[in-house]
């Protein structure tokens, strides 16, 4: 994966957190790969899964005081040659001009805020162990750089860019769901399973990562130059090695589908494609089908 040298990157589009502070708060974070495994362990003991983030409460913004724009000096697609951290701010800058295309009403863009140990949110205190996820208290993106990378390795992945990507596009995905109210619906019913709503979101949200990588693609005037054979390859390593399934075997178990929250890696692998082959978001109605592909 490349990007365009000259193509202007959204400076304020991730922000550096200093982390700390505590509390709880109002939603219930979702997506990240650290999360799904937390989310299993609370589903097999019984805990509610939004204790794990300390949601819970009324909703109260995220601590902000420690905040700054993360590398200022990110201004284009060039930058990242210069400073790879410049890569996620190359990222939200697509997903940010790709969903404001797409997304005909009510549009508001996103960010991501980047944090090392542990970091207060809207939905609580959440400690990189959680990895990368998205919250709907204050429809932010928070992902732990250096720990999302390692922790995909420990599951198994190739990891690189594209993989990279992928997860932010997830989580990205999360964010139009939560402005569209599908998340807060599929949120009514937290019981888990192979059809369960929680599985639905997932899936939906891995298919609009597949509709953007499409749609990046394809687009000449967008910051990332190509994506390669290679790339997609990991794209789809990435997807399997969060699958439900997947995590249940690394973790010692036997796969049980009526525990799963986020979808199998078949399935997983499923919806990405199908949106990267349609490069249309309206295709990732997981809602209203039956039918959400193979499970194994």
């Amino acid at each position: 994966m490349d990007f365009k040298d000259d193509a202007r990157l959204d400076t304020g589009s991730v922000i550096s957190s200093g982390g700390g502070g505590g509390g709880r708060g109002g939603g219930i974070a979702v997506g990240g790969i650290g999360g799904l495994i937390l989310m299993l362990i609370a589903v097999f003991l019984g805990i509610n899964p939004g204790d794990i983030m300390g949601g819970g409460g009324a909703g109260q913004p995220a601590d902000t005081s420690q905040q700054t724009p993360a590398n200022s000096e990110c201004k284009t697609g060039a930058d990242v040659d210069r400073n790879p951290d410049c890569r996620w701010q190359a990222y939200m800058t697509s997903l940010n001009q790709y969903w404001e295309s797409t997304v005909s009403q009510g549009y508001q863009p996103t960010k991501m805020v980047t944090f090392s140990g542990a970091v207060n949110t809207a939905c609580g205190q959440a400690s990189s162990q959680v990895g990368p996820f998205y919250c709907p208290g204050d429809s932010t993106i928070y992902i732990d750089k250096a720990f999302a990378g390692q922790l995909l390795k420990q599951l198994g992945a190739k990891g690189g860019p594209a993989a990279e990507a992928y997860i932010v596009a997830h989580e990205y995905g999360h964010h139009i769901q939560n402005l569209t109210g599908v998340l807060q619906r599929s949120q009514q019913d937290r019981n888990p399973g192979p059809g369960s709503p929680g599985v639905r979101v997932e899936l939906q949200a891995d298919c609009y990562a597949g509709a953007w990588f499409r749609w990046a693609s394809d687009n000449p005037n967008d910051v990332i130059e190509n994506i390669t054979k290679d790339d997609l390859d990991r794209i789809v390593d990435a997807a399997k090695v969060v699958g439900d399934d997947h995590i249940q075997e690394q973790q010692g178990g036997y796969v049980n589908p009526e525990q799963w929250t986020h979808g199998s890696s078949a399935q997983r692998k499923y919806w990405v494609a199908k949106g990267f082959n349609s490069g249309d978001p309206n295709v990732c109605d997981t809602f209203a089908t039956n039918d959400l592909g193979p499970q194994s």
